[in-house]
């Protein structure tokens, strides 16, 4: 369907003689179309996930990440200037940081019996785990989506289409990447992840959500 304009053309200089407002504040605006009766396409977050991951999203990790007990140890320390380095400046203000890393190690343990896989992975070799590595299916948080700093938030109609846009980060990392990975005996095994984490504030474990990811055969 055609450009609807807000006042009716004809009408128009009626009004505008009237009331003295000038016909240049008649604006065209697009009738909503697709499902809604409109010409714009559908917002489609997988696909426009899906069309950026290997010429955008994983060269970018790739150029940004940086080691992770590097990464990590700054970021404990001088989390802007650690954001400065591997995050995103341009987040939003009121967001934690999301930096970029390339985590190295062995597999301490693996929980592989949730949706919400995991495997706590020795990134220094004293033993001890250092980051808890999402394996999928399920996915949390929108690390990989908020580590990059060419998505922003403004770019978006809503809040649910950018909510959308992350969720559909997650599950394309499951698709291409942690669905192909093995899930069983992983304790021991050498890892290599490319991928993002969010900054903090407890105790727990750093949540590693992988871009790329390689595990080792069993020892």
């Amino acid at each position: 369907m055609p450009n609807k304009p807000t006042c009716s053309i004809l009408a128009a200089p009626i009004i505008a003689a009237t009331l003295g407002i000038s016909l240049t504040a008649c604006k065209i605006l697009p009738t909503p179309s697709g499902e809604n009766g409109g010409n714009a396409p559908a917002f489609n977050a997988d696909k426009m996930v899906g069309d950026i991951w290997a010429a955008k999203v994983v060269p970018y990790l790739q150029q940004k990440a940086g080691p992770f007990p590097e990464v990590h140890a700054l970021a404990k320390t001088d989390p802007a200037a650690a954001g400065a380095k591997y995050g995103n400046p341009k987040k939003q203000a009121n967001s934690p940081w999301t930096f970029a890393v390339r985590l190295e190690g062995k597999v301490v343990t693996a929980n592989t019996q949730s949706r919400a896989a995991t495997m706590d992975v020795d990134a220094d070799g004293d033993g001890k785990a250092d980051a808890r590595v999402q394996i999928g299916p399920a996915v949390r948080g929108t690390a990989l989506r908020d580590s990059l700093d060419f998505i922003q938030f403004n770019d978006f109609t809503n809040q649910i289409d950018f909510a959308q846009f992350g969720k559909a980060f997650n599950i394309y990392a499951d698709r291409t990447v942690l669905s192909k990975l093995p899930r069983e005996a992983l304790e021991g095994r050498s890892v290599r992840i490319v991928g993002a984490y969010v900054m903090g504030s407890g105790q727990d474990l750093p949540l590693v959500t992988p871009a790329e990811a390689e595990i080792g055969p069993k020892p």
